[in-house]
């Protein structure tokens, strides 16, 4: 278990990196939301890094973040603001309509039209980011950068969802050249969407623990931490 001392000391070594990526790229000092990933890990962790702190949290499992959303119904602990950002499946949407902030993981209309239906129902209107599969590997999820003008022709016209802007899951690797090009690729592809459809979507949602500083010099507006928040993954919790 990573206690609440641990945590500060990490949100706040995070916290500095972040600001000297901004500082670097000459950007302003609160235009990036770090996210922190607490997938796998017991809703134990979560309580520890809210007391540290810490006040946003992504999900990869539909299921897990309904579960860990009721933990912190039943202990009374105030709800953090809640990121969907794995992939997600039509028939679990129902899941965490109800209550997410965001879900970054929208790869097609399909599903887009289901979170729609799912946020109607529950007289809500969700975030959204539409996710791009920038690295072109198979199993990455994402509609393909050519692909992406119109889909969001599409969901611009849904009532109940709200397009933020764009996500994608970078190639993990240490190469910073291939790294810096895929981002390169999601900042490109939201100027055209803005340009195209005259809109002003803000927020680029790329950068994990390995790569987030160069994410940031590239234009991310919403990192998604876990390794260096809460260490490796712990699966079969």
């Amino acid at each position: 278990m990573i206690d609440i001392d641990e945590l500060k000391n990490r949100n706040s070594e995070i916290n500095k990196n972040v600001s000297f990526a901004l500082k670097k790229s000459g950007r302003d000092a609160d235009s990036v939301k770090i996210i922190a990933v607490s997938k796998t890990h017991p809703t134990e962790y979560v309580v520890n890094a809210i007391k540290a702190g810490i006040t946003v949290f992504g999900e990869n499992y539909a299921q897990e973040l309904r579960d860990k959303h009721q933990d912190l119904e039943n202990l009374g602990v105030a709800q953090p603001e809640w990121h969907f950002i794995g992939h997600l499946q039509n028939n679990k949407v129902k899941y965490i309509a109800p209550f997410v902030d965001y879900i970054h993981s929208v790869d097609s209309l399909k599903l887009a039209d289901e979170i729609n239906k799912q946020a109607q129902k529950n007289n809500r209107k969700i975030k959204i980011m539409l996710q791009l599969n920038t690295s072109g590997e198979l199993s990455k999820s994402g509609c393909e950068p050519d692909e992406a003008l119109q889909i969001a022709t599409e969901i611009i016209k849904l009532e109940n969802i709200d397009l933020q802007g764009l996500m994608t899951i970078g190639s993990f690797t240490d190469d910073e050249n291939q790294q810096r090009k895929e981002f390169t690729i999601l900042r490109n592809s939201l100027i055209e969407i803005n340009e195209k459809l005259i809109l002003n979507l803000k927020e680029l949602s790329m950068g994990m623990s390995h790569d987030y500083m160069t994410a940031i010099e590239e234009g991310a507006t919403m990192v998604r931490i876990g390794t260096a928040f809460f260490g490796n993954r712990i699966y079969n919790v």
